[in-house]
């Protein structure tokens, strides 16, 4: 069964409309208009009325950087956002990158209710957990704020220190901070015998490591997921994949999932989309997970 999950307690974010390859959306209250390749439909909303309600618009260069363009100059370049479940509550900073993000992929809130519910199901005191291609620790801190230990791995140090930020503004500690190309870091955990009682990828479709290292998900999932089931904890574990590829299906990544752990039969394949308030559904990636609670 393919599942089809979207953010729907967020009150912090909100995708208002999509279409012509644009998305307009709230992050606090700040509204930005910012390029979706994947909103190939027509907008549903007026181009009047965009224009009417957003604050800032990011404009391209290239397909991958460009510039930001504020309606007024007092705007602020970096404001906070935050985001509370039933068991925890964090607080990000955000920013405006020249690589139109801004430090937040709201579509992933689904993915960290699935983390904070798995660790309150586990019995294992404080579960260690990984997560790799980390970004600016949405995840991490979720994971830690429901009581774990967590290992924050991710190829740039500019972003590990905004991730060690947003520790510090959500009132969290003690998150060990791992500035390496993933699958170095997973095949020296493999040799040092390490366990985790977590693991969450969320992969880039291309990326580099902090040395030059090559990242292509299609060429290197296959041996990051089989080398990732060696540090697994046998007893009690969860798995999160999250992959953003334009093409990429979720049964791909069910076949990976069956392939790397066949001993269990508890997977679950799906799509994470946003839901816009004027009414189009925007796919934002394919997820596999699987769980084993004693």
């Amino acid at each position: 069964m393919i599942n089809i999950l979207t953010p729907t307690h967020w009150k912090e974010y909100e995708l208002i409309d999509c279409g012509n390859f644009e998305k307009l959306e709230r992050f606090g209250n700040v509204i930005l208009i910012r390029p979706e390749p994947q909103a190939v439909w027509s907008k549903q909303l007026p181009e009047s009325e965009w224009q009417k309600v957003h604050h800032i618009r990011f404009k391209g260069r290239s397909a991958t950087s460009g510039e930001w363009v504020k309606k007024k100059q007092d705007i602020p370049d970096r404001w906070y956002i935050s985001y509370q479940n039933n068991d925890v509550q964090i607080k990000l900073r955000l920013a405006l990158t020249s690589f139109k993000h801004v430090g937040l992929f709201p579509e992933q809130a689904v993915n960290w209710d699935y983390i904070s519910e798995t660790l309150k199901l586990f019995k294992t005191p404080q579960p260690k957990v990984l997560n790799l291609f980390a970004y600016t620790g949405g995840a991490s801190l979720v994971a830690r704020a429901a009581g774990a230990d967590i290992t924050h791995v991710d190829s740039i140090k500019q972003i590990i220190t905004w991730a060690n930020e947003n520790q510090e503004l959500s009132g969290l500690k003690d998150m060990r901070w791992v500035v390496e190309d993933a699958l170095k870091f997973v095949k020296r955990e493999i040799k040092r015998g390490k366990k985790y009682n977590g693991i969450i990828l969320d992969p880039p479709a291309y990326g580099h490591g902090p040395n030059g290292e090559k990242w292509k998900l299609e060429d290197h999932l296959q041996e990051m997921m089989r080398d990732v089931a060696h540090l697994l904890e046998e007893d009690e574990h969860f798995l999160l994949l999250n992959t953003y590829s334009l093409g990429f299906s979720s049964l791909i990544v069910e076949n990976i999932l069956k392939d790397t752990l066949p001993k269990n039969n508890k997977i679950e394949i799906g799509e994470l989309y946003l839901q816009a308030t004027a009414g189009s559904k925007l796919p934002l990636g394919v997820f596999g997970k699987s769980r084993k609670i004693r």
